[in-house]
């Protein structure tokens, strides 16, 4: 596995989320999905803990067109899903029924997903704002060609 996922690095992951971890790749309805999931194996199987989605499309092109995307992505009713907008230092987004999601740019968006029993809001929201695109690397030193 990769620490890039999609062009992006995941600073915080809270503590307790462990286990597997996998990295995965989809689409729908015309959004890329790049996807890294932390599960671990319990009694009745494998239970996830954590997802993290970066997210590349044209139509997430403001937070609330993300909103209704992921919405419609969850078979839920936008307008009677119960979010609240959260500012973690210089991050703006959307968090409530265990997904926190902001918009990193038009066209580019970040969601966490997990279990709120295991998972509190307030770790959501770190997550969220701690996944960050991948620092460009530093040009090489030019040689020096004075006289």
């Amino acid at each position: 596995m990769s620490e890039d996922l999609g062009g992006f690095v995941i600073g915080y992951v809270p503590a307790g989320v462990d286990g597997e971890v996998s990295d995965f790749a989809s689409e729908w309805e015309g959004v890329r999905f790049r996807t890294r999931v932390w599960e671990r194996q319990v009694a009745e199987g494998w239970r996830v803990d954590l997802r993290v989605h970066v997210l590349r499309g044209s139509r997430l092109g403001t937070l609330d067109a993300l909103r209704d995307f992921l919405a419609d992505y969850h078979e839920r009713d936008a307008a009677a899903w119960p979010l609240t907008e959260f500012t973690e230092g210089d991050v703006t987004g959307l968090v409530g029924g265990g997904e926190a999601f902001r918009l990193v740019e038009p066209g580019v968006a970040v969601d966490v997903r997990a279990e709120p029993e295991r998972v509190p809001e307030s770790e959501l929201r770190a997550v969220a704002a701690g996944v960050r695109p991948v620092a460009a690397a530093p040009s090489p030193p030019q040689p020096d060609h004075r006289p």
